[in-house]
């Protein structure tokens, strides 16, 4: 609970009342190491702070070689399948952990009532949707503006660590490129 309350601190004072409200409301869930937490077609009830691990988004295809990764979400940061918990409406792809993750959930109803009972709730609720979409913008913006060794180069400034507990095949499909790609890119860098 202390990493969540540093992290919304660090943004905004928050009153005893209102953490002691928002707090109430938190489940903490660990789950294990390449397990999906949200499947294909179910609806994402849940916002989740991760106190420790590493999710990846991903639309699963048949063969599993073929899953289209296209994000990442670390410690101290929010996860969900933000677009299903809005709407309410069934998830267009999958979250699994990549390592044995904690997380702190809070339930749509839940966070409804932090919204209406509390000043934190709004902050919380805003400062999720704008991490949320800013990752999808980054992401998109990379995609349109720089090549596949460029992306790679970047991820792995900004992420050093993911390159070092991600298997390659994620990070392929996360740059937009085959494996094969990533290793003659891998190869020209080194």
């Amino acid at each position: 609970m202390e990493q969540i309350k540093e992290y919304l601190e660090s943004i905004a004072l928050i009153s005893k009342e209102d953490w002691e409200f928002f707090t109430s409301k938190l489940t903490q869930r660990v789950i294990p190491k390449k397990e999906v937490f949200l499947k294909l077609g179910e609806v994402e009830n849940q916002i989740s702070f991760i106190e420790s691990g590493i999710v990846r988004l991903f639309i699963p295809k048949e063969d599993d070689e073929k899953d289209i990764t296209f994000g990442f979400s670390f410690e101290n940061q929010f996860i969900s399948a933000y677009d299903s918990f809005l709407t309410r409406q069934p998830s267009l792809y999958q979250l699994q952990t990549l390592t044995k993750t904690s997380l702190l959930s809070i339930t749509y109803d839940d966070l409804q009532e932090v919204y209406k009972k509390t000043q934190i709730g709004n902050l919380i609720g805003r400062l999720t949707a704008e991490r949320l979409f800013l990752i999808k913008s980054k992401r998109e913006q990379n995609l349109l503006n720089l090549n596949a060794e460029e992306r790679y180069v970047k991820l792995f400034k900004e992420r050093p660590q993911l390159i070092r507990v991600m298997p390659l095949k994620y990070i392929s499909s996360y740059i937009g490129v085959t494996a094969q790609a990533l290793s003659r890119i891998r190869k020209r860098i080194s």
